[in-house]
This record gives C-alpha cells, sequence and structure tokens, in this order.
C-alpha cells in the first residue's frame, strides 16, 4: 500500500483541521455498483488499495486519479489484481449516482464508486483535495498519504507498493536476506518509520543520505533478529527534498527513496 496532489486551483482546496491517521479506517459495505467490499480483507490478502477522496465538480482531481490508475495498471499487469483503488466524494451528501458518473465519466476503471467519505477525508488529514492515501500490509498501515499531488507521488507509491509485495522498486533489489522494506508516512513530515523484514540475523545499520549518497544521519546501528525491525526516525531536522533511506544487513546496501515535506 509518497506526496498525494497539487490543486490547479484554490477552489478545490481546504484546510486541514486534524492530524493523518497512521492506520487505515476499515469499512465493509457494498460499493455504488452494489458489490461487496471489505477494505481489511483485502490487505490481509496482501492487496495495496488506494484511496481517492475527491470534491465533486473539482477539476484538479481527475488528472491525479489519471496518473494513479496508469501506475496501478502496470502494477496488476505482472501482480494481477493485487492494486486496488475506491473513489469516495469528500462528503456525505453526493449520492452513489454521482459517483458513478465521476469514474466513468473521467474513464477510471480501476476505482470502485463509493459514497460517503467525510469521516475517513478528516481522518486522513483533510481537506485537500484531492485527498490520497494508499494503506497495505496486515497491519493496515498507511504507507503514503498526500493533500498536493506532485508527479513523483505515483513513482513514490509504486516503490511502497513493490515494496510491500517484496519486489525490487528501481532503486536497489532487495537482498535475498531481505523480506520486504517499508518507509511510511511518504513523503514525511516530522516522522518515519522504516520497517525492515530480515531474514537472517546479524549487523544492521539504517542511515539516511542525501542524492549524491553522503550521509546526513544515522538512525541506527545494532546487531538485528530475524523478523521486522522497526524504527523511528524525526525528519524535523531535515530540508525538504528526496533523501536516501539505507539498509545494510551484513554489508549488502538497500536504499529507498524518502521524500521530506515541510
Amino acid at each position: 500500500m509518497k506526496k498525494i496532489f497539487q490543486v490547479a486551483i484554490a477552489a478545490c482546496l481546504f484546510t486541514a483541521t486534524t492530524s493523518k491517521a497512521q492506520t487505515a479506517l476499515d469499512f465493509n459495505t457494498n460499493d455504488c455498483n452494489g458489490n461487496p467490499v471489505h477494505l481489511f480483507s483485502d490487505l490481509d490478502a496482501g492487496k495495496a488499495v488506494v484511496l481517492f477522496y475527491y470534491m465533486p465538480s473539482c477539476g484538479s482531481c481527475p488528472p491525479p486519479a489519471q496518473k494513479i490508475q496508469a501506475m496501478a495498471n502496470n502494477i496488476n499487469a505482472t501482480h494481477p489484481g493485487m492494486v486496488k483503488a475506491y473513489a469516495f466524494p469528500f462528503n456525505n451528501t453526493t449520492a452513489c449516482s454521482y459517483s458513478q458518473t465521476w469514474v466513468t465519466s473521467n474513464s477510471l476503471p480501476l476505482y470502485a464508486p463509493m459514497d460517503s467519505g467525510a469521516t475517513a477525508v478528516a481522518s486522513y488529514g483533510g481537506f485537500g483535495m484531492p485527498t490520497v492515501v494508499l494503506v497495505g500490509g496486515s497491519n493496515h498501515r498507511v504507507m503514503f498519504s498526500t493533500l498536493s499531488f506532485s508527479t513523483s507521488d505515483t513513482t513514490t507509491m509504486r516503490d511502497s507498493i513493490l515494496a510491500l509485495m517484496g519486489t525490487p522498486t528501481g532503486i536497489n533489489e532487495i537482498t535475498d536476506n531481505i523480506n520486504s522494506i517499508d518507509v511510511f508516512p511518504n513523503p514525511a513530515n516530522n516522522n518515519v518509520t522504516i520497517s525492515v523484514d530480515i531474514k537472517t540475523a546479524g549487523s544492521l545499520i539504517v542511515d539516511v543520505a542525501d542524492m549524491v549518497g553522503r550521509q546526513v544521519a544515522v538512525i541506527s546501528k545494532e546487531n538485528a533478529s530475524t523478523g521486522i525491525n522497526t524504527k523511528q526516525f524525526n525528519t524535523a531536522t531535515l530540508a525538504s527534498g528526496l533523501y536516501l533511506i539505507r539498509i545494510n544487513l551484513n554489508g549488502n546496501i538497500v536504499n529507498q527513496k524518502l521524500n521530506v515535506i515541510h
């Protein structure tokens, strides 16, 4: 399951009044086409899920949804059905008929049309339009969320999804000693969590480098046991921009991009 979209018109922008949830809000209902949907069942099955919250008549909302759909379709081509998406209006008053029309008129077949998105938007940090959230994992975590879209966000989302599936992200391939690496939330404002699932115990060094490879912070140095090792890092001291989280396990290094936005 980054940082999620740069709004082209001020009319689609609201002010966030709540902190962002780090765990997904479950829903178990029918979509607007009458199909049963259960978010946590999707996540427990190993799927990544995009939750897209839009404002009716917001002209800048469909393009980000289309970019995300193109990215997800590429992943689904090699991992069939493993990326799902739901499109919600940001309020509880927009009817299902509008949501269905919004999906079809904008050529967004990946997205199941939904209604009643107000509670989730507030929990995920709204009300920037669109609000985009990527969730995944059996712990139902928020892997990425944003209120303002940039093109690099789809790359960050792609890398998070591929990491969830244990697939190389295009930076460095996952080594034989590591099952998966997750960096979330991404982009990060103040705090980021790094979760490394390792197969072989040994020396684990986690640090942060800039995009030319210069070390800017050391997160941890330790002898790590097998299984999931979780580290916390406060990004408040870093300037906004792109960085690399470097995972060094027994001398084998894997990099993951981190986008810091203040």
